[in-house]
């Protein structure tokens, strides 16, 4: 496997469990109860809801007719879980059981499923080809720990339900000098479904869930969709994408890997390396859910374990959690270095050599101000700033503060950085670069700042 394949691998797992399973990985937590919220094709019969049975991704390709394309649909599919009691002869489903002390809870798993094809650019310029992807019923059994008397206490009934899907891919050219490609690909869920009013646990047993596609290519490069080169903008905003969002994956620089996921992303994406594991929730902090997680008490820690093995998995290692490796997740400083300073985009701060907030200044009511200057906030005043005047900032109003550096934004307005001085944590907020925010014309200096001139 290529490295830019592999690193867009791991951002793919990520999008794959995206939801399986949130904080506080209770399954009685109210938002367990409705899971999988992205990339979910139902089947085409199924509709009590608003979920769809297809999504298509289109992209651009530079590619040589002997180029090779290598094309990855992965999804996980929903594994029903049943807890069943021993009652006399037979078993009966129940919620939950306890068995020598461990509890067993009735909760739908998910496996994850992959099909991978490989086919030459000629041969999808030739004809649109079709590969059908299908998992049979599956049921698989097993037994709990022995009753004190002896005798079964239940078992654990695993099903997989019938799911079939097709994908089809097809490409292009694009006329024009540049020997562009569209390259299509559809994922389509063709499972078949009696019941157009089921319930959506149901039908989720029978859908592809976060489904998405990798998309790898020998002798030809792709071509970002988010920020094409001006030759290729008009064919980049041709492209039809359902559903999912392609971009560019992998190694930065590289064109040979992309990743269209049912999740908005940016090219390159990357899963932070201070990140010590999988928490299912990438929309949020994992410093955030880690001391979420340490807080939840002994019996909800319980209730998680038995919840799902990837719960419990979250819940030990973040009981294990280092201090030094938990601080890393509070965020990390990444220096530019002078090369990509100069290939920085003109609106991001780092390109601008002459801008410095730790030095810059900024005059108000005749006195310089910059960093160490003393200012009294002031929120809201000044027409431009009338909205600002919320319950935050009221709380605010007559404060002294320090001025920690002056910013300059897009539009060339300036914005001061300010820490309170009466607030015992300024000196952290200052070492992490946590500030508060005011517009010149919303502080008043106070003696010391230097005079201007």
């Amino acid at each position: 496997m290529s490295t830019s394949m592999e690193i867009a691998r791991k951002v793919a797992d990520a999008v794959l469990y995206e939801g399986y399973l949130l904080y506080p990985y209770r399954a009685s937590a109210t938002k367990n109860q409705a899971r999988w919220q992205f990339g979910v094709l139902v089947p085409p019969a199924y509709t009590a809801t608003a979920e769809h049975p297809a999504c298509q991704t289109e992209c651009l390709l530079e590619a040589r007719e002997d180029a090779v394309l290598r094309i990855g649909l992965r999804f996980l599919q929903v594994r029903v879980r049943t807890v069943e009691r021993a009652e006399g002869s037979g078993y009966r489903p129940v919620p939950a059981l306890e068995v020598a002390g461990e509890t067993y809870l009735t909760f739908d798993e998910a496996v994850e499923r992959e099909r991978d094809t490989v086919v030459s650019l000629a041969e999808l310029l030739a004809a649109e080809r079709i590969y059908e992807v299908g998992h049979d019923t599956t049921r698989t059994v097993e037994p709990l720990p022995a009753a004190p008397g002896g005798g079964p206490s239940g078992r654990i009934v695993r099903e997989d339900r019938r799911v079939d899907a097709r994908l089809a891919v097809r490409a292009e050219r694009i006329d024009g000098p540049y020997g562009l490609v569209k390259l299509r690909v559809r994922v389509e869920n063709t499972t078949e479904w009696a019941d157009a009013e089921a319930s959506r646990d149901e039908a989720l047993r029978s859908s592809l869930i976060a489904a998405h596609t990798l998309l790898a290519v020998e002798g030809g490069a792709f071509v970002s969709l988010l920020d094409p080169p001006a030759w290729a903008a008009e064919a980049a905003r041709s492209c039809r994408n359902l559903r999912t969002w392609p971009v560019l994956a992998g190694q930065e620089g590289r064109r040979d890997v992309m990743l269209s996921a049912p999740i908005i992303l940016y090219d390159y994406p990357s899963i932070a390396q201070e990140s010590p594991g999988e928490l299912f929730d990438s929309t949020e902090i994992d410093e955030l859910l880690s001391l979420r997680t340490l807080t939840l008490t002994e019996a909800e820690k319980r209730e998680a374990r038995a919840t799902d093995p990837r719960a419990a998995e979250i819940i030990d290692r973040v009981g294990d959690l280092p201090p030094e490796v938990l601080e890393q997740l509070h965020g990390a400083v990444h220096c530019l270095r002078p090369a990509e300073r100069e290939n920085l985009p003109w609106w991001d701060p780092g390109a601008d050599r002459a801008v410095s907030p730790e030095t810059d200044s900024v005059v108000v009511g005749g006195v310089t101000l910059a960093r160490g200057s003393g200012v009294r906030l002031l929120p809201g005043r000044g027409t431009s700033h009338a909205r600002r005047a919320d319950a935050h900032d009221m709380f605010l109003a007559g404060r002294r503060a320090t001025v920690e550096a002056v910013f300059l934004d897009v539009d060339g307005v300036r914005h001061l950085a300010v820490t309170l001085d009466d607030d015992p944590g300024a000196d952290l907020q200052r070492e992490q670069g946590r500030f508060l925010y005011f517009s010149p014309d919303e502080v008043e200096p106070l003696s010391g700042g230097k005079e201007d001139g």
